[in-house]
C-alpha cells in the first residue's frame, strides 16, 4: 500500500531517494512498485543473499510494463538464440543494468527461481549473460520476462552490436601469444647449457639444442610472426614505410642468422632473442588492441529501432519484424517508443520528440492525416499509423546512410609512431649497410655480422611497446573517470585538439529536464485559472506549467482556442484568459523573443510570464574557463536560438551557431579544418553524426553509455564533463610520457649499435639488452602514466 510521507527515505532495491510516495513491505522501503515487486520475487525464492554482496545493488524499476510480445514470433527467436533443439535452447543476451557482485550472483541463480533454466553464466566485461533453458518447458519470451522482474531487462535491438563486436580477431592473437610464450619458454630452457658452458663431453647435446631451438623458432616466425611480414608486403606495395618493416626485416635477420650458425656449427644462434622479441611485441599488440566491448562505437540505426513492431491485423495486435513492414500496414506505437518508418497518423494524440533527428528539443505535435518522419519517440498516448515507406527507405534511414555521414575521412592525425618510424626505417638501412661496407675490405664475414648486428640490435622492440603500453594505462585511467575512448590512437589524436565545438540539446544541456520560474505576482484564484486553461493542453510548456503550479482544482472553461505552436484563450468564471507568446498575448507580430517564455493575460490586463530554462550539465563553467586560456570554443545547434542570451557567459556571440541541419553541422567542421584548426565535437544525436564523423575527433556524450550514441571516436558520461579539461591536459602529458619513452630507447639503440657496428655481438649480450629495455619501457611508462594522472586527479 503506498503511504505518503515528508521524509525522504532510501529504495531499499535500488537507493534512489523516494521523495513523494515510497511503498514498504516487511519493513523496507521502496520507491516504486517495480522495485517492491523485484524484492517480493527474491524473498520468496530465498535469494535475499543479494542484497548481502552491495548496498542497494538493483536498478531502479518505475517501469513496470512488459513489452515482449515479439519474442513470440518464431522468425524473431531464430534471429536470437544461439542454439536451439527439442531438448534445449541456448541464448545470449546483452544486460547493460550488470554493475557489481550482486548482479552476477543473483543472475547465476535464474535455475532456483525457475527450473527449466539450466544454467546462467555472466561475463562481467562484455555483460552478457549465456543462458540455456528447456525447450517444452519455457519460452524465450519467458526467459526474458523472469529477467525483466527482478531488475534486469536485457536490450535486444534490431542490430546485435555487442555479439559483432566480439567477433574480432583477439582470440587468433590470444594463440600466437600462447604459441610465442610456449616456445620461448623452451628455447631459454634450452640456452641456458650454451651460456653456462658446455664441458668437451656434452657438445653433442650443444648440436641437439640447436636442432630443437630452430624447430621452436619455426611456428614463432611463421604463424606468430607472420602477421609483421603481411603488413610489410601490403605497406610497400602501397609504398608506406612504417615499424612493421623494421620488425619484420629484424625477426627476418635473427631467424636466418640463426640457422646459418646452427647448420655451419659456428655459433648458438638468436633463437632465445627471436622468440621473446615476437613474444613481447605480440603482447604489446594485445594490450594495444584491447578495448571496451560493452560500449559501442559504430551503430547505425538498426540499433535504435525495436525488433518488432505492433502490427493492427482486424482489430487485434500482432508482433511483425521491423525487416517485414509493408507500405499500408497500420501500426500501434505505445508511450516512449520509436516511430521506425515514415507513416500518417491515424489516431492519437501525437506528441513527437524529434531531439534525435533534429536537434530541436521541444516536442512536436501532429494532427490526424500528417505525416510523422521515422526516429521520432512519442511522448503521449498510444498512436495509430498507416506506413507510407518501408524502414529501408524512411527520412531517418536515409540521413543515416547520406553519403557525408559515412565517408572515410583521411584528414585524421598521424601518430608519433607513424611519424617516427619511417624515419628509423631508413636510418636503421643506413647504418646496418654502411657497417657492412667499412668491413667488406677486412673481412666479408665480419661484414656479414656487423650487418646483421645492427639489424638485430636497433630492432625497435622497444619503440614499438612504449606507444601500446603508455595508451593502454590512459586509456583505463579515462575508463575510470567514466570517458571511453574507441583505441588508443585517440589518445594522441586528443592532445593535438585546439578547437571544440559542442552541440546545445543533450550536450550542454540535459535533455528534456527544464526549468520553470515564474515573473508574475499571482494569487491563487488566477494561478487556478491559468492552471485550468493549461490543464485542457496537451503543448509541453502548458504541461510544464501545471506541474510548476502544483495541483489546484480544473475549473470548467468555455470559448476555448488553442492556436497552435502561439497560445490559448478561454473563459473561465466571466474571466477572458489569454496564454502563450508574446506576439500572441499583446498582439505584435513584429516582436522578437529572445527566450522560452509563456506570457499571460488576465481580462485585458497583462500579468507577466512563465519563463523555461534549460538545466545545463555541470561543468560548463569549467570548459569555458578552459577554453578562454587555451582553446576555441563554438556552439552548433539545430536548436532555435531562444538561449542565446542564457549561453552567453560561456561562449562569445560571434561563436554561436543556431538552426544548423546536420549537412550544415558537418560543413562548418570542415570550414574550421580548412583553416588549420584540429577540431573536437561533442554531441549526442543523429544529427551530430556527420560532424562527428567529420570532425578530427567526435564524441558522444550520454547520460547512459549503454544506450544508443552515434558513430563516434570516444564516449563520455554526462556526469564527467566537467573534467574535460583535465582529459586534455592528460592526453598531453601522456603524449609527453611517449616522447621520453622515445628517448630512452633511443639511447639504448645507440648504446647497442656502438657495440653490433664491431661486428662482435653475442646471442647471450643479445638476449640481455632485449629483455631489458622491453622492461624498463613497460615499467618507466605504466609508473609516469599514472603519477600524471595523480597530479590531473584522475586517479
Amino acid at each position: 500500500m503506498a503511504i505518503h510521507t515528508i521524509d525522504a527515505t532510501t529504495c531499499y532495491h535500488c537507493g534512489n531517494d523516494c521523495t513523494d510516495v515510497h511503498y514498504e513491505l516487511d519493513e523496507k522501503s521502496f520507491c516504486c512498485n517495480g522495485c517492491k515487486s523485484v524484492y517480493k520475487i527474491l524473498s520468496s525464492t530465498g535469494l535475499c543473499s543479494y542484497y548481502a554482496y552491495n548496498d542497494h545493488p538493483g536498478a531502479t524499476r518505475a517501469r513496470v510494463e512488459k513489452r515482449f510480445e515479439y519474442l513470440d514470433e518464431p522468425s524473431i527467436i531464430k534471429e536470437l538464440v544461439d542454439y536451439k533443439d527439442e531438448q534445449m535452447t541456448i541464448v545470449t543476451l546483452y544486460i547493460p543494468y550488470i554493475h557489481c557482485s550482486s548482479c552476477i550472483w543473483l543472475l547465476e541463480q535464474l535455475n532456483r527461481i525457475n527450473p527449466a533454466i539450466y544454467y546462467s553464466r555472466v561475463d562481467f566485461l562484455k555483460k552478457q549473460i549465456n543462458i540455456r533453458f528447456k525447450t517444452q518447458e519455457i519460452s524465450l519470451r519467458e526467459v526474458v520476462e523472469l529477467i525483466f522482474d527482478i531488475g534486469y531487462e536485457p536490450l535486444i535491438s534490431l542490430q546485435d552490436v555487442i555479439k559483432k563486436q566480439n567477433k574480432g580477431t583477439s582470440d587468433n592473437l590470444i594463440r600466437k601469444i600462447a604459441v610465442a610464450g610456449f616456445c620461448f619458454g623452451n628455447v631459454m630452457l634450452l640456452s641456458f647449457p650454451e651460456y653456462l658452458g658446455l664441458s668437451v663431453n656434452e657438445q653433442n647435446f650443444r648440436h641437439f639444442f640447436g636442432w630443437l631451438n630452430i624447430l621452436f623458432a619455426v611456428p614463432v616466425v611463421f604463424y606468430s610472426g607472420w602477421g609483421y611480414f603481411s603488413s610489410v608486403r601490403v605497406n610497400l606495395r602501397n609504398k608506406v614505410l612504417n615499424i612493421d618493416f623494421p620488425l619484420a626485416l629484424g625477426i627476418a635477420v635473427l631467424f636466418i642468422r640463426t640457422v646459418a650458425e646452427i647448420l655451419t656449427h659456428t655459433g648458438a644462434g638468436f633463437t632465445d632473442t627471436l622468440c621473446g622479441l615476437v613474444f613481447f611485441l605480440l603482447v604489446g599488440k594485445y594490450v594495444q588492441q584491447k578495448t571496451y566491448y560493452h560500449i559501442s562505437f559504430e551503430r547505425d540505426y538498426r540499433s535504435f529501432f525495436p525488433v518488432a513492431v505492433q502490427v493492427m491485423e482486424e482489430g487485434m495486435e500482432k508482433p511483425v519484424p521491423l525487416s517485414n513492414i509493408v507500405i499500408g500496414q497500420r501500426i500501434r506505437i505505445r508511450h516512449g517508443e520509436i516511430i521506425p518508418a515514415d507513416a500518417i497518423l491515424l489516431k492519437g494524440d501525437a506528441r513527437i520528440d524529434f531531439s534525435f533527428v533534429t536537434g530541436e528539443s521541444a516536442p512536436v505535435n501532429k494532427i490526424l492525416g500528417e505525416v510523422i518522419y521515422a526516429g521520432g519517440r512519442q511522448l503521449g498516448e498510444a498512436l495509430e499509423l498507416e506506413v507510407i515507406k518501408p524502414v529501408s527507405q524512411s527520412y531517418l534511414t536515409q540521413l543515416w546512410n547520406n553519403e557525408a555521414f559515412t565517408r572515410k575521412q583521411d584528414n585524421r592525425m598521424q601518430t608519433f609512431n607513424q611519424k617516427v618510424s619511417k624515419y628509423f626505417t631508413v636510418i636503421l638501412l643506413c647504418i646496418a649497410f654502411g657497417s657492412f661496407i667499412y668491413w667488406v675490405p677486412a673481412n666479408v664475414q665480419r661484414a656479414f655480422s656487423a650487418f646483421t648486428a645492427v639489424l638485430i640490435v636497433a630492432c625497435p622492440c622497444a619503440l614499438a611497446l612504449s606507444t601500446p603500453f603508455t595508451m593502454s594505462a590512459a586509456l583505463s585511467i579515462f575508463d575510470r573517470n567514466l570517458f571511453y575512448l574507441k583505441n588508443t590512437d585517440v589518445v594522441e589524436q586528443l592532445a593535438r585538439i585546439d578547437t571544440l565545438v559542442l552541440d546545445k540539446t543533450g550536450t550542454i544541456t540535459i535533455g528534456g529536464e527544464q526549468s520553470v520560474t515564474m515573473h508574475a505576482d499571482l494569487n491563487n484564484r488566477e494561478k487556478q485559472y491559468i492552471y485550468s486553461v493549461c490543464s485542457n493542453s496537451g503543448h509541453p510548456l502548458s504541461r510544464q506549467i501545471c506541474a510548476y503550479l502544483g495541483h489546484y482544482e480544473s475549473l470548467s472553461s468555455v470559448a476555448y482556442h488553442e492556436a497552435t505552436g502561439q497560445g490559448i484563450t478561454a473563459q473561465i468564471n466571466n474571466h477572458l484568459i489569454r496564454i502563450g507568446s508574446m506576439a500572441f498575448v499583446l498582439g505584435s507580430g513584429n516582436i522578437i523573443e529572445l527566450a522560452t517564455e509563456v506570457h499571460v493575460m488576465i481580462d485585458g490586463i497583462y500579468a507577466g510570464y512563465f519563463a523555461f530554462k534549460q538545466e545545463q550539465r555541470t561543468g560548463l563553467n569549467e570548459v569555458a574557463d578552459l577554453c578562454d586560456a587555451d582553446y576555441r570554443l563554438y556552439l552548433l545547434s539545430g536548436d532555435n536560438d531562444h538561449d542565446r542570451r542564457a549561453l552567453l557567459p560561456y561562449f562569445m556571440d560571434h561563436h554561436m551557431h543556431f538552426s544548423k541541419s546536420p549537412q550544415q553541422k558537418l560543413d562548418f567542421i570542415k570550414s574550421l579544418q580548412q583553416s588549420h584548426q584540429k577540431v573536437l565535437m561533442m554531441g549526442d544525436g543523429l544529427n551530430d553524426s556527420g560532424a562527428l564523423k567529420q570532425s578530427d575527433l567526435g564524441v558522444a556524450i550520454t547520460d547512459n553509455v549503454n544506450n544508443f550514441s552515434p558513430g563516434s571516436d570516444a564516449i563520455l558520461d554526462g556526469r564527467s564533463l566537467r573534467k574535460l579539461p583535465q582529459f586534455l591536459r592528460f592526453s598531453k602529458d601522456t603524449v609527453q610520457i611517449i616522447h621520453a619513452s622515445f628517448l630512452i630507447s633511443l639511447v639504448y639503440n645507440l648504446f647497442g649499435l656502438s657495440y653490433a657496428v664491431t661486428g662482435k655481438l653475442s646471442p647471450l649480450i643479445a638476449a640481455i639488452l632485449m629483455p631489458l629495455s622491453t622492461a624498463t619501457i613497460i615499467s618507466f611508462t605504466s609508473i609516469a602514466t599514472h603519477l600524471a594522472a595523480r597530479f590531473r586527479k584522475l586517479l
